[in-house]
């Protein structure tokens, strides 16, 4: 597994390209290869399926395609759950997926940390960090060096802001935030310009340093929200999301790292359109 800084942004997809041959993590990643994207997102989102023996295979067919890969935890993780037992089960499913990330050769994993619940913002982030240092410190107990990256979250119930994220990766060693610029633009209502997008890189790299900027998860898709945040995810051209400025905000700030798109339902669509867009930039 590398941690090695990329030379700057490649562009790919959340889950398997629809378009590749069958919905294998194997036959992704010989799409993605195709298409000439630069990444992909192996999705655990229903559970950690993949068996060691797989995830090396898996692993060493991304390498010599060149296709990097980061992997997305399971939907069903709550660290500030009133019930210990599915505490317990939230940690356990971090830990599943950074093993087997280990084993694809995976630069992170990202997941959707925590809901407030009836409680406040503050005593939230005390209880994720309290258990995202359990996990950090059974992880490189084990020698996993994978980094973890809990998500910017696009409905008001979930923890997950900007600054929460900036806090507790400042905060807890090995965790950083995987920004995904459409939950947050769903989640305010707002933050869907260059100078937005700018004020967020630029927050980044006060709060974490340049090396924050120089190695980025980050997702983006079109997305339909409401009131309470996000509704749905979407496609970039039937959404009002600025994508082509924030692209413009990610070059200028020379970002580098992943870009996984997780529009719906043609996702290697708009991760091509993501990233032709990028090139055409100056």
């Amino acid at each position: 597994m590398s941690s090695k800084p990329l030379d700057g942004l490649l562009f790919g997809t959340g889950g398997v390209p629809v378009s590749a041959e069958s919905r294998s993590t194997e036959a992704g990643i010989e799409r993605i290869a195709e298409l000439g994207l630069g990444c992909m997102e192996v999705e655990f989102v229903y559970g950690v399926k993949m068996t060691p023996e797989l995830a090396i295979s898996a692993g060493e067919l991304a390498a010599g395609r060149r296709v990097v890969l980061t992997a997305h935890a399971p939907y069903y993780i709550n660290l500030n759950s009133v019930e210990r037992q599915k505490v317990h089960m939230s940690k356990e499913r971090i830990l599943q997926t950074a093993r087997i990330a280990g084993l694809l050769g995976a630069r992170s994993i990202t997941f959707h940390a925590a809901f407030y619940l009836a409680d406040s913002h503050i005593d939230t982030y005390t209880a994720v960090k309290t258990q995202l240092l359990k996990v950090m410190n059974t992880l490189r107990d084990e020698g996993n060096e994978v980094m973890i990256r809990p998500e910017v979250a696009g409905k008001r119930s979930q923890f997950g802001t900007i600054d929460e994220l900036l806090q507790l990766s400042a905060e807890v060693e090995g965790v950083a935030p995987c920004i995904d610029f459409s939950h947050w633009h769903a989640r305010t209502g707002q933050a869907n310009s260059y100078q937005e997008f700018i004020e967020v890189l630029d927050l980044i790299e006060a709060r974490l340093g340049r090396q924050a900027l120089d190695d980025m998860h980050i997702h983006v898709s079109g997305i339909a929200y409401g009131l309470k945040g996000e509704i749905k995810h979407m496609m970039l051209e039937d959404s009002d999301f600025r994508y082509e400025e924030l692209l413009r905000a990610l070059k200028d700030r020379r970002a580098k790292g992943v870009v996984i798109c997780e529009s719906t339902p043609y996702i290697e669509q708009d991760a091509l359109l993501l990233q032709q867009t990028y090139r055409r930039l100056p």
